[in-house]
C-alpha cells in the first residue's frame, strides 16, 4: 500500500511539474471556476443550511464543507454520491452499480439513518427504512450550484435523522441556466446524455427543462454480477420575482429507472437453504415542489414551502409507495440591535402502502399514514459585535411511533483576528423509529422446519446522541487554508437485536456507546494555475452491546478508521485542464474489505467558450475492488471496476 500510494503521489507532481511556463484561468463554461476563487473568496461562499439564512463559511459554527459546481465538473464524478467523496468525514461506499452505503461519522449501511438528505430544501429519505434512495436522487449534475455538507447534528433546526450529520443539495436558479445545454457521455462502465434549455417570459419570470438517460454496465462478480442499472429524468424549474418582496419558486422531476439484482432468497431445502434469483426492480419518483418567500424588511424575511414527494419501489423481496405531502413555515427577524430570531413550524403526512412478499417480507399492516408535527426556534446573539456570537436553539417534533422529542443546540463563534476563528458546539438530536424496524419482519435465513426471522418492534424508542465539536480555521497566508474539526458523541439507546428464540431476532434500543475524530481539510493555491484541495479524516467507534450480541462488534468495523484524499487541479493552458484525485479508504474488518488506494484522472479542453472535450479514468490504480458489504442487502454485492469515459458538454 505505501508504495502503491508513493507512486500515485508521483504522478500527481510528476504530470503538473512540467506546466510551470502555463497561462492563468482558463475560460470557464460556468463563471467563477474554481482557479478564478481566491482562498478569501471560498471562505466567503454563502451557506444556508446551517441556520436557515445566509451566512458566510467563515462565519459558520459547525463543520460544514461546500462542493461547489467546479468541484464537480473536475472531479469527473457522474453522480451526487460520488460528489460526496470530495467531502471529509463523509464514509461513501459503492454496494453495486445502482446501490450505495453513505454516512457521516460513522453507522453507514445500505439505508444509513443518522444523515439527514435534502435537495432545495426538501428531505429525500424512505420513511420506511429512514434511510435514502441514492439511485433515484439523479440530479443534473451540470445544474447544480453547491452541495453544502454539515458534520454532526443538524436536529435543532432540521429534526429526527440529522443526527450526524445534514446534506443540502441546492440547485441552480433559472436564470443561471438560459439558453440550450447538450451532454452525452460514453464509457467502458457507464453511458448517457442530458438535454436543457432554459427561457424567461418577460422580464420577471425565468424557467427550465431538461431530460436525461443513464445506463450503467454490469459490474464485477464471479458468478457473474446481474446488476445493470438504466434510468432517465425529466424535470422543470420556475422562478418568477413577483414584486421587489416577493418570489416565487416551482419546481418538479420525474423519474423511473430499472436495475437488476442477483437476490439470495431464503427457502427450507437443503443444504444451502437459499436460492439465488436474476430479478429486475422497477423505480419510480416524482416530486412538485412550491416555495415563496417575502422581504419584510432589512435582515427580515418569511418563507413558506410545500412539497409533495411520491416514491415506487418494486422487487420480488419488497413493494414499496410512499406520498409525501410536506408544509414548512419559516420567519427570521431582528428583536434588537444584535440579536436575530429564526422561528419556524412544520407538518408532514407520509401514506404508505407497501405489499408482503411470499420470499421475504411481512408487514403487520401494509397501509399506514404517519403524522410529523414540528416547531423550532432559534436565537442568535452578538456578544461581541463581529467577534463574537453565540446561536442557541431547539427543536420539538411529535411523531407516532414515540411522540414528543426535543433537540437542542449551542453554538459559540470566535473571530480570533480576520484570518482564524474558532467555534464550539454542544448538540443532542435523536433518530425515531422507521416503518421497517417497527412493523416489518424478515426471512433471513431458512430451515427445514421454517425460517429464521428478522423480527420489528413496535415499542422501539428514539436513538439519542449528545455531540460536543471544536472547530478552527486559519488562513496564514493568502494561497493556504486549514479547517479542522474534532468531535466526540455519545450515543444511548441505539438499535441492536437480541435472540428472542426459534432462530429470530428482534429488534431492541440495547445498544450505547462514543464515538470520538478528527477531520482536515485544507486547500491550497500553490500557483496561480496549480491548486490543491485536500483533506483526512479519522474516527473512533466504542460500542457496547449485551453479552451473546455481535452488534456494537459489527457496526463498529464497518466503517472505515481513516480516510484520505489529494486533489491536484490544474490549468495547463488557457484552454486545456488536468486533474488528479487520489483517495485512501481504510479496511472494514467486520465485512472483510480490505483498505483501497484509487486514483482518478481527467483531462478537459475548452476549443471554444461553447464547447467542453472531457477524458475521464476512475479507480485506475487496480483492476477492480470491493467498498462494502451490507447484510441489509439481499441482492449480490459487487466489485468496482477500473472504468474510462469521454464527455462533450455543448452550450448555446
Amino acid at each position: 500500500m505505501p508504495l502503491v500510494a508513493a507512486v500515485a503521489w508521483s504522478c500527481l507532481v510528476l504530470t503538473a511539474a512540467p506546466l510551470a511556463a502555463a497561462e492563468s484561468a482558463p475560460a470557464k463554461l460556468d463563471a467563477g471556476g474554481l482557479m478564478e476563487l481566491s482562498i478569501e473568496d471560498l471562505m466567503s461562499i454563502e451557506v444556508t443550511s446551517l441556520s436557515k439564512k445566509p451566512q458566510k463559511l467563515s462565519d459558520a459554527a459547525a463543520a460544514i464543507f461546500v462542493i461547489t459546481q467546479d468541484d464537480i465538473r473536475r472531479s469527473g464524478i457522474t453522480s451526487i454520491p460520488e460528489a460526496l467523496r470530495l467531502a471529509p468525514g463523509i464514509q461513501v461506499a459503492k454496494l453495486n452499480q445502482g446501490r450505495w452505503a453513505i454516512s457521516s461519522r460513522g453507522f453507514n449501511s445500505r439505508f444509513a439513518n443518522k444523515l439527514l438528505v435534502m435537495i432545495d430544501g426538501r428531505t429525500v429519505y424512505s420513511p420506511t427504512t429512514n434511510g435514502v434512495f441514492w439511485e433515484l436522487q439523479d440530479v443534473v449534475l451540470e445544474d447544480i450550484d453547491r452541495i453544502e455538507v454539515i458534520r454532526g447534528p443538524g436536529g435543532s433546526l432540521w429534526g429526527a435523522n440529522a443526527v450526524n450529520g445534514v446534506i443540502n443539495i441546492l440547485t441552480k436558479k433559472a436564470r443561471d441556466t438560459q439558453g440550450f445545454m447538450a451532454s452525452g457521455l460514453v464509457g467502458t462502465q457507464e453511458s448517457g446524455g442530458t438535454l436543457r434549455y432554459g427561457g424567461k417570459i418577460g422580464q420577471d419570470l425565468q424557467y427550465r427543462v431538461y431530460g436525461k438517460y443513464r445506463n450503467f454496465d454490469t459490474a464485477f462478480h464471479p458468478l457473474g454480477a446481474h446488476d445493470d442499472w438504466q434510468g432517465g429524468q425529466g424535470g422543470f424549474r420556475m422562478d418568477w420575482d413577483a414584486s421587489t418582496r416577493d418570489s416565487f419558486t416551482l419546481s418538479g422531476d420525474y423519474f423511473k429507472g430499472e436495475a437488476g439484482q442477483q437476490f439470495q432468497i431464503p427457502t427450507r431445502t437443503p443444504p444451502r437453504f437459499s436460492r439465488t434469483e436474476d430479478a429486475n426492480t422497477t423505480q419510480e419518483h416524482n416530486n412538485l415542489n412550491l416555495r415563496w418567500k417575502r422581504q419584510l424588511g432589512q435582515g427580515s424575511d418569511l418563507a413558506l414551502q410545500f412539497y409533495w414527494d411520491r416514491t415506487n419501489f418494486n422487487d420480488i423481496t419488497f413493494k414499496d409507495r410512499v406520498n409525501t405531502y410536506d408544509l414548512d413555515f419559516q420567519h427570521r427577524f431582528p428583536l434588537i440591535p444584535g440579536q436575530e430570531i429564526v422561528w419556524g413550524l412544520g407538518y408532514r403526512l407520509m401514506a404508505m402502502e407497501a405489499n408482503n412478499s411470499t420470499t421475504t417480507t411481512i408487514l403487520t399492516s401494509p397501509k399506514k399514514d404517519l403524522s410529523l408535527y414540528t416547531v423550532f426556534l432559534q436565537d442568535e446573539i452578538q456578544l461581541i459585535k463581529e467577534r463574537l456570537a453565540l446561536t442557541v436553539g431547539a427543536k420539538i417534533l411529535h411523531n407516532e411511533y414515540t411522540g414528543f422529542e426535543y433537540q437542542p443546540s449551542a453554538r459559540l463563534h470566535w473571530t480570533v483576528t480576520p484570518t482564524q476563528s474558532a467555534w464550539l458546539a454542544v448538540s443532542r438530536a435523536v433518530k425515531t423509529p422507521g416503518r421497517f424496524e417497527s412493523e416489518t419482519s424478515v426471512n433471513i435465513f431458512g430451515t427445514p422446519g421454517g425460517f429464521g426471522q428478522l423480527v420489528s418492534n413496535p415499542q422501539l424508542r428514539s436513538e439519542r446522541v449528545v455531540a460536543y465539536e471544536i472547530g478552527y480555521r486559519i488562513q496564514p497566508i493568502d494561497r493556504f487554508s486549514l479547517d479542522l474539526a474534532t468531535f466526540y458523541n455519545t450515543y444511548t439507546r441505539l438499535l441492536g437485536t437480541q435472540s428472542v428464540g426459534r432462530g429470530n431476532v428482534m429488534f431492541v434500543n440495547n445498544m450505547s456507546g462514543d464515538t470520538y475524530g478528527l477531520e482536515a481539510a485544507i486547500d491550497w493555491r500553490m500557483l496561480d494555475w496549480w491548486r490543491f484541495r485536500s483533506s483526512y479524516s479519522y474516527l473512533q467507534m466504542i460500542l457496547d452491546s449485551p453479552f451473546g450480541t455481535t452488534t456494537a462488534g459489527t457496526t463498529t468495523a464497518s466503517n472505515p478508521q481513516n480516510q484520505f484524499s489529494i486533489r491536484s487541479i490544474t490549468n495547463v493552458t488557457k484552454n486545456v485542464e488536468f486533474d488528479a484525485w487520489l483517495r485512501y479508504v481504510g479496511p472494514l474488518a467486520a465485512q472483510n474489505v480490505p483498505g483501497y488506494t484509487t486514483m482518478d484522472l481527467r483531462l478537459g479542453w475548452s476549443p471554444s467558450p461553447n464547447l467542453e472535450l472531457a477524458l475521464v479514468g476512475q479507480n485506475l490504480l487496480d483492476k477492480m475492488h470491493p467498498e462494502f458489504f451490507s447484510r441489509e442487502v439481499q441482492s449480490q454485492l459487487t466489485e468496482v471496476q477500473r472504468s474510462i469515459y469521454g464527455k462533450v458538454t455543448w452550450r448555446w
